[in-house]
């Protein structure tokens, strides 16, 4: 039903394409930078969307950006677009470049999301009462480590990604510590290790993802991450705190230079409507993080064989 429904949008979107014409391709001479995160979904997403703009004849350059820091760059026009903005861990800062009209929002990403606290299946058998959020009220000494006695242990997201985790164990008065990971293949490895050894983990993760099947990874059950529950301390089991509650439902977005437009008006016309799906973006991502592979050769191998999938957005926006 919702692979019908995103290939019905992608046909309303060629058909209004065909019928204003095709959009001039611009500056073709000047590469058009698209910012690379930390995460390994957020690279296919984005070499995806590098590969489809080469093949309207532009010039690509990808450049490393943090999550938190690509904005300013963009309002500064040092990079052109970012392809994978999770609406639930978005810096303030993006609000006010965006509402000042120093950055330009294109569109949704077209991925079904979610990110909370989780723990690998195994895990149950060792804080009894999950997945319900209260069993860890009773356990979290199962997951003390010795930098978080007496309190348990949970491994957040890398610190520049923002506090998500921390900020549930807050506004749930659980006896939790949050220790943010390196990075996300700091994150894997937690998972891997917790499941070889069966040992207790409590992991602030998200999916789309491969470990969420690679490791069976579940999700504790958190009061609903309704907008009362972050602006209303009243709300919620904790009546002195906000943040008592699940993450808010993720929104996945892309955003652009204001400029774009302009310099080159074909190349937004496509990342204004690339869309990627979760059932072709998680199998590129386990062949890099599984499998070892290059990540510009998974996507490479993908642009080959779905051509279907892409290339009217192209052709929509040249032809």
């Amino acid at each position: 039903m919702k692979a019908t429904l995103r290939m019905g949008l992608s046909a309303v979107a060629l058909i209004t394409a065909s019928a204003v014409g095709a959009a001039e391709l611009g500056a073709t001479d000047e590469p058009i930078k698209l910012a690379l995160n930390e995460w390994t979904g957020q690279h296919v997403t984005t070499r995806v969307a590098g590969e489809m703009l080469m093949a309207a004849g532009y010039k690509v350059e990808y450049v490393t950006a943090g999550m938190m820091n690509q904005f300013q760059a963009i309002a500064d026009g040092d990079i052109h677009a970012t392809l994978e903005i999770w609406s639930s861990n978005v810096s303030d800062q993006y609000a006010v470049l965006k509402d000042e009209g120093k950055l330009e929002e294109l569109s949704d990403l077209g991925l079904e999301a979610r990110e909370g606290i989780a723990y690998p299946a195994h895990v149950a058998d060792l804080c009894p009462g999950l997945p319900a959020w209260e069993a860890l009220q009773d356990c979290a000494m199962n997951f003390a480590t010795a930098e978080t006695l007496p309190q348990g242990r949970l491994v957040d997201y890398p610190a520049d990604w923002g506090t998500p985790g921390a900020d549930r164990m807050v506004g749930l008065d659980l006896p939790f510590k949050a220790v943010p990971a390196g990075s996300e293949g700091a994150l894997i490895a937690e998972l891997r290790a917790s499941t070889e050894k069966k040992s207790p983990l409590l992991i602030t993760f998200w999916q789309p993802h491969w470990a969420m099947s690679a490791y069976d990874v579940k999700f504790v059950d958190l009061p609903p991450g309704e907008p009362a529950c972050f602006e209303d301390p009243a709300w919620g089991p904790n009546p002195n705190a906000v943040n008592d509650c699940d993450f808010a439902p993720s929104r996945i977005f892309k955003a652009g230079w204001p400029g774009l437009k302009e310099k080159w008006p074909a190349a937004y016309e496509i990342l204004v409507n690339y869309t990627l799906s979760v059932e072709d973006q998680q199998p590129m991502m386990g062949a890099v993080d599984v499998e070892g592979r290059p990540v510009e050769e998974v996507v490479s191998e993908w642009i080959g064989a779905n051509q279907a999938k892409w290339k009217p957005v192209v052709d929509a926006a040249t032809q």
